[in-house]
């Protein structure tokens, strides 16, 4: 029996009183069930480690300087800065600091949150710089002097959009905005991309792209790379799948691939990187395969297609990275990565040396206008590692966070679940198997992403070394196994998303590594909407649920902010034969009021302009008009990371692991 079909729709009102009224009313009884020592303590420990100094400065490379944003106690909203490569290698470098974001934010009075600098290259003298307020998608974006340090008064400033810039050169740039009625897609993002020259209103600046209004977005974008200058012009048809232009002699020139491949763009030379099967003449290159190309002849017709990289049943791209002449390619194999060093035009591959073996390695900054690479080694026992050197040349540490729990006796397994329909699904378990006890399984399941074996910081302090055991799962709809592994869960088969972490959930019950009492589960966006589905779906296998920043009336998701951008993923609720195979999944519509669910805390964010937080408030509701146990958080900043600074992610991560602690450890405490 269905329940709350409608009848909350009013909750979708993010800004309306009656519905912020409702937020409060259910955050305090949240705070006043989950506040106490233990949360205290385990908020501390992981503001701690967020904060802590011991942390490795990730960098950036642009032109001279090696550039990282900062936050700690000290600077919650965060630092701007930059030094040199000798000073950063060493134990304390010398940081000049470009921008403090705390200091702007209380000069301003706002709540700003870093979203990041486009910088014009090569010349490493201007910026656009993307604030958001209270951490939304929507930002403001403003010109920034790095040399003076200063914003340029009357410089190019954009109000508050989900906008992108690139720069064409000192005195234009390429914009995609809100420019006024009809210039936003169905899905909340620009539609059109303008050039937009200094001292010209924005008003007036020149058309140079149009997207459909039914398309997720325009893209736009330019290389200053001297010698190899480029401009990118196009529209994504839908969240995978895209039309791109060469910009020649102010004609589009469209590049013919295969609409839902991704290309990577180096100099002289194009990367070609395959969603579905290619045929090219007589030769079919796979889905997951990455090809390789001069672009000039690509553009003339007389491409020598070259297969740098072919997947198979075990192993997948994970991604690419250029230095001047060097091409970084890292792969997954069971979701374990590898590194190699390919040499363009021969396409040459050979092992990078010194990457330390059994780790998750992701290169963290390369060079494109030179040969330096810095590279990120860590397990999820093993704390990160920063190693510097040059593609292909020899590898050193610089830097190395500390160990944040004790690891000793935690043990690291890979195990596979048989899912429904008899496919095998990698997931990894860590902790000390002595018996069955608390644990914390994560999962995603959407849009390709992958989940790899990255270290436990917060979770093994606040988790693991409570005794608890942590598991994530590898389920379809990430990309762990290419492309396929995704699209095998697209739409009307997005039940074996649901079915994969099932299989997963009841694989660590059958092997005694937990039990049905002691097992929770947690997810965010996408990964809320696998909790709702397990919620209602699944409940008999799990002891306790944590869903944040949720999807979860799928009748409607198109309809709220960025929504209509994922039907490709989903579905179209408004197409009766899409609604046949969603509407037994969405966890709004299949409410009962009979059923036992697990305890869940649901939690979201006012500022969320991705995923509207009217899908959490109308659950928590529905829910409790049911008669349910639910436990609801709304921070009021966040957006959708759900946390605008160390402080907020910290108090999160508390509610999480106590809410997890109460309702699945209690017996050991």
């Amino acid at each position: 029996m269905g329940v709350a079909k409608d009848p909350y729709l009013w909750l979708e009102d993010i800004t309306g009183d009656d519905a912020l009224a409702w937020v409060r009313a259910h955050n305090e009884p949240t705070l006043d069930e989950l506040s106490g020592d233990r949360f205290e303590a385990i908020r501390s420990e992981v503001l701690e480690i967020l904060d802590t100094d011991a942390r490795i400065p990730y960098p950036s490379r642009r032109g001279e300087h090696l550039y990282n944003f900062w936050r700690d106690e000290a600077h919650p909203r965060g630092l701007w800065r930059r030094t040199t490569l000798d000073s950063y290698r060493t134990d304390d470098p010398d940081w000049d600091v470009i921008l403090d974001l705390d200091e702007l934010a209380r000069a301003e009075d706002e709540n700003w949150v870093w979203a990041g600098p486009e910088v014009i290259e090569p010349d490493y003298t201007l910026a656009m710089i993307s604030l958001s307020r209270g951490g939304a998608d929507a930002t403001v974006v403003r010109e920034f002097d790095m040399r003076t340090r200063e914003f340029v008064s009357g410089g190019f400033a954009l109000p508050e959009a989900k906008s992108s810039v690139s720069w064409e050169d000192e005195d234009t740039l390429l914009v995609c905005t809100d420019f006024g009625e009809g210039s936003m897609t169905e899905s909340g993002y620009p539609r059109i991309a303008k050039r937009w020259r200094r001292g010209q209103p924005l008003a007036e600046a020149e058309t140079v792209y149009e997207a459909e209004p039914t398309d997720v977005r325009v893209i736009a974008s330019i290389d200053r790379t001297p010698g190899f200058e480029h401009t990118r012009l196009g529209r994504y048809t839908d969240f995978y799948n895209r039309i791109r232009y060469e910009v020649r002699d102010g004609e589009l020139i469209e590049l013919k691939v295969p609409t839902d491949s991704s290309l990577s763009l180096h100099r002289e030379w194009l990367l070609i990187s395959l969603r579905s099967d290619w045929q090219v003449g007589e030769v079919t290159y796979p889905a997951g395969a990455l090809l390789g190309t001069k672009f000039d002849d690509f553009l003339s017709g007389t491409a020598d297609l070259t297969m740098i990289y072919e997947p198979d049943a075990h192993s997948s791209l994970a991604g690419v990275q250029w230095t001047k002449e060097k091409l970084i390619l890292v792969t997954l194999r069971d979701v374990a990565s590898h590194v190699e060093v390919v040499t363009p035009g021969t396409w040459e591959r050979s092992d990078a040396p010194d990457i330390p073996p059994a780790t998750d390695t992701i290169v963290v900054d390369s060079d494109h206008l030179g040969d330096e690479v810095f590279y990120n080694s860590s397990g999820f026992t093993t704390p990160s590692r920063l190693l510097y050197g040059t593609a292909g040349g020899s590898l050193a540490e610089v830097k190395s966070a500390p160990a944040f729990f004790e690891a000793d006796g935690i043990g690291v397994e890979q195990f596979f679940a048989t899912s429904k329909d008899g496919t095998e699904v990698p997931y990894f378990v860590v902790g000390r198997r002595d018996e069955p006890s608390p644990t914390h399984l994560y999962g995603y399941g959407g849009f390709q992403n992958s989940l790899t074996p990255g270290y436990l910081g917060g979770a093994g302090r606040a988790w693991l070394a409570r005794g608890g055991t942590y598991v994530q799962a590898n389920i379809r709809g990430g990309g762990e196994y290419g492309p396929g592994w995704h699209k095998q869960a697209m739409r009307e088969n997005r039940h074996l998303v649901y079915e994969d972490f099932a299989a997963v959930a009841a694989d660590l019950v059958r092997r005694g590594i937990t039990t049905v009492e002691q097992l929770g589960a947690s997810g965010g966006s996408n990964g809320g909407l696998l909790m709702g589905v397990m919620l209602t779906q699944y409940p008999e296998l799990f002891g306790a649920l944590v869903c944040s920043v949720p999807l979860l009336d799928m009748k409607r998701f198109h309809l709220l902010l960025a929504g209509a951008s994922w039907v490709a993923e989903y579905g179209n609720p408004d197409d009766p034969a899409d609604w046949e195979f969603m509407s037994k999944y969405s966890p709004y519509q299949n409410l009962s009021a009979t059923a036992t669910y697990p305890p869940i805390l649901i939690t979201t964010s006012t500022r969320d302009d991705r995923v509207h937080p009217g899908h959490a408030r109308k659950m928590t509701a529905a829910l409790e008009a049911a008669g349910h146990r639910v436990l609801y958080y709304e921070n009021i900043e966040g957006g959708h990371g759900g946390a605008a600074d160390n402080k907020q992610a910290a108090f999160r991560a508390a509610l999480t692991y106590e809410f997890l602690w109460q309702t699945l450890g209690s017996s050991r405490d």
